[in-house]
């Protein structure tokens, strides 16, 4: 059952500009996601960079939350080594997640300077919303 939908775009220029700043990183980025990003260069960089920020948002917006409810860096968004995007949720993200019996899923693209990300909360217990 859908528990929730969520989506973002995100300005790749913008978040080349944000990069830049060590405390952003830190704040947005878990160190997985760091790495994840220092293994690219240029513009590869910042439209990693640029997903994952969107990916971020749209898990929030999907939860229900906004833009509150969680630390940024709590939800991580990683690349499976097929190259598909996927969350790595911990802290109070990982709690909430599996108190709700939520399984989420993740679309990213990025094109003509915006990063856009598509996020699906599944329930996966039979319990009711």
């Amino acid at each position: 059952m859908i528990y929730g939908i969520g989506t973002d775009l995100c300005q790749v220029e913008r978040m080349e500009k944000s990069l830049t700043r060590d405390s952003f990183v830190r704040h947005v980025f878990a160190p997985e996601e760091q790495a994840l990003l220092q293994s690219h260069t240029g513009k590869a960089r910042a439209e990693t960079a640029a997903a994952n920020f969107a990916a971020k948002e749209a898990f929030l917006k999907a939860c229900g939350t906004g833009l509150a409810g969680f630390a940024l860096a709590e939800i991580c968004v990683l690349r499976r080594q097929s190259g598909a995007p996927f969350y790595q949720l911990s802290g109070k993200a990982e709690e909430w997640a599996t108190e709700n019996h939520i399984t989420a899923h993740l679309s990213l693209t990025h094109e003509a300077g915006l990063a856009c990300a598509f996020a699906v909360l599944e329930r996966t217990e039979g319990e009711s919303l």
